[in-house]
Order: C-alpha cells, then structure tokens, then sequence
C-alpha cells in the first residue's frame, strides 16, 4: 500500500496536461448503422474553419520509436503520431491498416460492439487505413496521451466541445474532402472512407499543425532495455478481454514471442497486407464508466487514481494499476510494487475494459482450457 501512495503521488506530479493548439469545426456525427432500437445519431451545426498553431521546440526523444521501444531514425521517433478511428463491425470487414499501428486501442462503443484506434509513429508511406469511422470524446483523451493528430469521420455530440481543443482530422470537413478522405466506391457507406500516408500529410499540411512533439512531451510508455519474461506471473497461453459481440482472444505463438489476435470466431486479418494481427504486449485496462443521458453513448473514464489491470507478454500475464490525475493528462501503469511498468519492445494492444464486466476478463494456460470455457 505504501509503494502504491507513492507512484500516486509520483504519477499525479508527473503528469502532464497537454492537447492540440488547433480549434477545429464543431461538426455532426458521420451516419451510422451500429445503433440498436429507433436510436439516430445527433447532429449539430458547423462553426468558423480553424486557426493554425505556433511553433514550438521539438523534444529529443533519441533515436527509439517512442511507441514501441524499437529503433527509429531520430527525426521520425521525435515527429507527433497519428491516431485513426477504425470501424469494428462485420460490415467492416476486412479492415486495412490494422497490422501496421504501432499500438492499437480497443475500447467499448454502443451496443455491445467495439472500436479500435491504430496509433501511428512513422505515418508518411502508410498504406490504405479503412474504415475510418467516428470519434468518441474517451478516445480523444487516450490519442491525446500520444500527443497524436487525430482522424476520425464525424464524432457523437458529446465529443464536440472537447474536439474544439484537439488537433484533428474529420471526413465531415468538407475542405479535407478527397485531400485527406476517399471514399472506396466497392464498399457501403459508411464502412468505405479511407485514409493514406500521402493523405494524411496533405491534412496536416492544410490544418498547418505542429508536426514535432512540444518539450514538455513525455513518453506514454516506458521500454526495457533488454527483453525480460514475467517470472512471477501466471501462465497466459490465451487471454481475453470479455467483449460480448465481437468475443476477441490472443494465443500466444512461442516461435515468434507474439500473441496472434483472433475475433468473430476467427483470425484477425488486415485485409490490405494479408498479415494477421499481433503484439508483443497486451494489456487489459479497467475503466469507470457510465451511460449519457441519452441512454446510448457511454462515458468511459480514461482518468484513475487507482484503476486495475492486466499485463500479459511472453506467455505471462500479471496484475497492474494505474494511475491518471485528469482526463486529458498522461497516464502511467505500475506493478504490484508501485514500481512503472516498463514493456517489452513491441508492439502493444490495448483493450479498454468497463469495471461491471472486468470478471469476464479470461487468463487460460493452454489453449484447451480455454476451449474449455468457452464451451
């Protein structure tokens, strides 16, 4: 308990609260089709184009990808990522893009369904990103963890006054229009909008936003130096999050350190490199959470003092915490010990898990086990 008070009170004094400089329109959200019942999108009225922001020193972050610890050329590793909201529906299948973030974000939306948020550190030849749908307000605070340019195609109501503050990209901008966002005309709206390497630096370009990180940017994650096992932690061959619709798990591949991501009863596959998804690091973050006024959207809670998780890599998984002091500061994870949890380097997925459902979250030791409850 003493070593938790203390990465506390080390975590509420090193946190720092930064978003985009940019203002950006307040727009309506995209059309929707994941909605349960008679339940319609909310739209709101478009204001004044933004204003660009100023120049600031870049930060030295050496010469590291600052989301995976991996070597990077220093002028990539020291650029701000992009963050893209990606549809997670069946009719958004097959997704693009998916295998190449550096981290992706999983979290739950309405009705039980999920989406994800690929976050990107070298983003100038990205291939096709699709779908690109729209933001909830909980995913900003976690892009603005990064420090990312946000893209997203529309946002629900409660997103808006928060997105004001926030460096971003939106389909709904009519100016960013076959300049950041295409449509895919062998696919449905709204599943069809895409984005690119060259398209995304042609919005950047036109907001005018700051490309750097500012000096006051402090790295989400910290790396090891060298790859370690968990040697206290439980055996994790399969591990899974709980989500009802979509029902996700990753197996762990021993020849590879991977764990190999699997959903809607089967592999996940980027659809453009053919590539199944997987990660170095997995971890299962608890949230607060309440429902809107409007008995639809949530409100997930990206802010703790004291929230709970899982670390799972190399075959191991182990009890964390977390800790972040407001909602658009910068959070940090910690081991039983109060000590920050450095990963290994590699890719990492997030999966966002709501408190009421944290005991459907699933650790297995072997891949029959897992079978096993399952049936």
């Amino acid at each position: 308990m003493k070593h938790m008070k203390k990465a506390i009170l080390f975590a509420a004094a090193c946190c720092i609260l930064f978003s985009g400089c940019g203002k950006e329109e307040n727009i309506a959200e995209e059309p929707q089709t994941e909605f349960v019942g008679d339940i319609q999108p909310i739209e709101t009225e478009e204001e004044l184009p933004v204003e660009t922001e100023t120049e600031t020193e870049p930060v030295d972050v050496g010469s590291k990808n600052p989301l995976t610890g991996e070597p990077m050329d220093e002028a990539t590793a020291a650029q701000r990522p992009i963050s893209c909201m990606i549809g997670n529906t069946t009719d958004a299948m097959p997704q693009y893009g998916t295998s190449s973030a550096d981290v992706l974000i999983e979290a739950p939306a309405e009705g039980g369904l999920t989406r994800l948020m690929g976050i990107y550190q070298d983003y100038a030849n990205l291939p096709t990103i699709m779908s690109v749908r729209s933001c909830r307000h909980y995913y900003a605070y976690l892009s603005n963890e990064f420090e990312a340019i946000y893209v997203h195609y529309g946002q629900a109501i409660y997103a808006t006054e928060m997105l004001k503050n926030c460096d971003d990209l939106n389909g709904l901008d009519g100016d960013l229009e076959n300049v950041t966002f295409y449509r895919d005309k062998s696919r449905k709206s709204p599943h069809n909008a895409y984005i690119n390497g060259e398209s995304i630096i042609a919005g950047i370009e036109k907001r005018g936003y700051r490309k750097e990180h500012a000096s006051s940017y402090e790295n989400r994650y910290s790396f090891v130096t060298e790859e370690r096992v968990l040697e206290n932690g439980e055996d994790a061959a399969v591990v899974e999050p709980g989500y009802q619709v979509n029902k996700p798990w990753f197996v762990y591949n021993e020849e590879t350190g991977l764990y190999e991501r699997y959903q809607y009863k089967s592999a996940h596959v980027d659809g453009g490199s053919g590539e199944q998804l997987a990660f170095k690091n997995v971890i299962f973050q608890v949230c607060d959470y309440k429902v809107e006024p409007d008995g639809t959207y949530l409100d997930v809670k990206t802010a703790s003092y004291g929230g709970t998780g899982k670390y799972i890599t190399n075959g191991k998984a182990v009890d964390i915490t977390w800790v972040k002091e407001v909602e658009d500061g910068v959070g940090k994870y910690y081991d039983t010990d109060g000590n920050e949890l450095e990963l290994n380097p590699g890719k990492t997925c997030v999966c966002i898990v709501l408190n009421d459902a944290e005991d459907k979250i699933g650790v297995y030791a072997s891949e029959s086990d897992f079978e096993a409850a399952r049936n």
